[in-house]
């Protein structure tokens, strides 16, 4: 019998040999892994594990998972999480987004899908209630994020109403899909879903380009899969949504507040590439966001009632039509301040490029920001980019993100993601890596969030970052070694939103037990699950290969820059204290069992059940 929560099936797509099976996971393997990260961790692992540092990213033997969890569409607010090798970090990320796809992939009975090997033409993958199917998608190439969305919600929905005529009115299906910056496998690119949701983290979006898939589409019409304790779930469930509607000011703002209030009070703002976190732009509030552009201040995601979404339309002027969320604080801060961009309709238009053109709203404004600096600092010159690319100049920006989205000129350096783009332009320029890596604000290629630690005022501190094994993820940043196992390990592995947890680990844990039936708890999940987990991948990021590894140590680090003292604002002169960073980072791996440089110990893994991976781990401990 299937422990409660999954519906115990998950397809196998070859799509090299246009194959789809079926498959299922032993019932110990669900407990130990659960969902989400943890599974999709463990299916690389067994799949390619062993020769990890030979496996190209972008070849096709790379699996793509798109992995749901036991509690999504229970827990409030439904994601999915697409994983694989990434070809940012070469190592694991569990990336997840809001999208129906996870509650239509679940309805039509199935906790996930997995991708291998590379399409002949461009395909996606329909799932319905009547099983899986490959269709041709040569149509949709080329097409941007908006019209992808448009034709297949329009394609799929005519197909189901010829095959099921009585059923009326068919909704629209559950969607993910890649935009340009995808198909030509820019590195960072983002896995889409909805108008403006996504994917960002891990480059998940240039593995499906590498792969010829367009799109994966879901329509299921079935029942959730059925919980253990359905009394206790409704009653945990209630409560789980007493807790959201207290969460005012996510409800009334969204993460939108934070443009402005990260800058102006927290000192913990990307200003033109980080060289500054402070900023005083009112203009940055999102009142003006709010009064002018927002058409729909409630847009909630799937069993949602924090409703931080809102959708912004610019209605007039020369970036008329464009559609966006609030842009949320992420999107402000790297489509705007970033950018040296304080304009919110401004914002808005490269906000809403990241989603067209099929970008990571992090990553590659990052990248584009660092472009900026070495143009500033006359590194790049108006010759190597075809025009000038000065802060606060939009139609500049515009104009790269396409040229990074089709690799044009230096837009095709750039699209290799912050830190390989540093070390091409080091070699083309003559200069030594470190010359520019100095500027470059990455973690292990993950590029970072919107949260810098030099003030010490926001929630990331000192080496929330650089003992990450995501990298410059800000959202599964490392804290005590405990809290953020049963944190972001366990949310995305659970699979739901991080905005919707409540102020109370017990409640959470008790809906899992009451959802899963698994013996679960906070304690054993900070103790055993979620450094299983954790420990895998770090165990693949430290094989990394072919083209880049990471240095035990060395590379367990925040950027340079962070370690400059703050140029202004009411934390002038604060800086991030490397001594602190060290003395936490060794806390940190000791918690976890792992050594003084980060190799997990023969002993751990042997505890975790991990004793396979000893062999590979080694080399590193010489």
């Amino acid at each position: 019998m299937t422990p409660g929560g999954y519906a115990g099936k998950w397809l196998d797509v070859d799509l090299s040999k246009e194959e789809i099976e079926e498959f299922s996971f032993p019932d110990e393997t669900l407990e130990q892994y659960f969902g989400g990260r943890g599974v999709a961790t463990k299916i690389l692992w067994d799949r390619v594990g062993r020769r990890w540092s030979d496996l190209d990213a972008l070849a096709p033997e790379n699996p793509l998972i798109f992995a749901t969890g036991p509690m999504t569409c229970y827990y409030p607010g439904a994601r999915i999480c697409v994983s694989g090798k990434s070809p940012v970090s070469n190592g694991v990320v569990g990336s997840t987004a809001a999208t129906e796809f996870a509650v239509d992939i679940r309805t039509a009975g199935y906790d996930g899908v997995v991708f291998t090997g590379k399409a002949e033409k461009p395909v996606y993958l329909l799932v319905t209630d009547e099983g899986a199917e490959l269709v041709d998608a040569s149509h949709l190439w080329g097409l941007n994020g908006e019209k992808t969305l448009i034709k297949l919600n329009k394609e799929v929905r005519e197909t189901l109403k010829k095959r099921k005529p009585d059923v009326g009115l068919w909704k629209e299906p559950g969607t993910m899909y890649i935009g340009p910056a995808g198909e030509n496998m820019v590195r960072h690119a983002a896995v889409m879903a909805k108008i403006c949701h996504a994917a960002g983290y891990g480059g998940y979006g240039s593995v499906m380009g590498s792969k010829n898939l367009k799109a994966v589409v879901a329509k299921g019409r079935g029942r959730l899969p059925a919980v253990n304790a359905p009394e206790s779930v409704y009653l945990l469930w209630r409560k789980a949504h007493r807790d959201c509607m207290t969460n005012t000011t996510f409800r009334r703002w969204g993460t939108g507040h934070l443009g402005y209030g990260c800058g102006a009070d927290t000192s913990s703002e990307p200003v033109r590439n980080w060289q500054e976190e402070w900023h005083d732009e009112k203009t940055m509030g999102v009142p003006h966001y709010m009064d002018r552009y927002w058409v729909k201040v409630k847009w909630s995601d799937f069993n949602c009632t924090t409703n931080c979404m809102k959708v912004s339309c610019i209605k007039a002027g020369r970036w008329k039509g464009d559609i966006t969320d609030v842009p949320d604080y992420e999107l402000q801060a790297y489509c705007g301040t970033n950018l040296g961009i304080f304009d919110p309709g401004d914002n808005i238009h490269i906000s809403t490029l990241m989603d067209k053109l099929g970008h990571s709203g992090i990553n590659c404004p990052n990248t584009m920001g660092y472009a900026a600096e070495l143009y500033q600092r006359g590194i790049l010159t108006e010759n190597d980019i075809g025009f000038k690319l000065e802060w606060g100049d939009t139609e500049a920006f515009d104009r790269l993100a396409h040229m990074m989205a089709y690799r044009e000129g230096i837009g095709d350096v750039l699209a290799e993601g912050t830190y390989r783009a540093a070390l091409k332009i080091a070699h083309m320029k003559g200069l030594k890596p470190d010359e520019l890596l100095k500027y470059a604000v990455h973690v292990k290629g993950i590029e970072i969030g919107a949260h810098g630690t030099r003030s010490d005022k926001d929630y990331t501190q000192d080496m929330c970052y650089a003992a990450s094994v995501q990298g410059g993820d800000h959202t599964s940043t490392v804290t005590d070694g405990y809290s953020d196992m049963s944190g972001a390990v366990f949310q995305d592995s659970a699979v739901f939103c991080m905005f919707t947890a409540s102020p109370s680990q017990e409640l959470i844990f008790d809906f899992a037990k009451a959802v899963t039936g698994f013996p679960i708890t906070v304690d054993s999940w900070r103790r055993v699950n979620g450094p299983r987990i954790v420990t895998l991948q770090k165990a693949l990021l430290l094989m990394g290969g072919p083209d880049v590894t990471w240095e035990p140590v060395k590379d367990d680090d925040n950027p340079p820059r962070f370690y400059e003292p703050l140029p202004t604002g009411p934390y002038k002169g604060m800086v991030t204290d490397r001594e602190r960073v060290d003395i936490r980072t060794q806390a940190y791996f000791e918690t976890l069992g792992w050594d003084e440089r980060g190799i997990p110990k023969k002993e751990t893994l042997d505890r975790l059940g991990l004793s396979d991976v000893d062999p590979l781990m080694e080399k590193f401990r010489q």
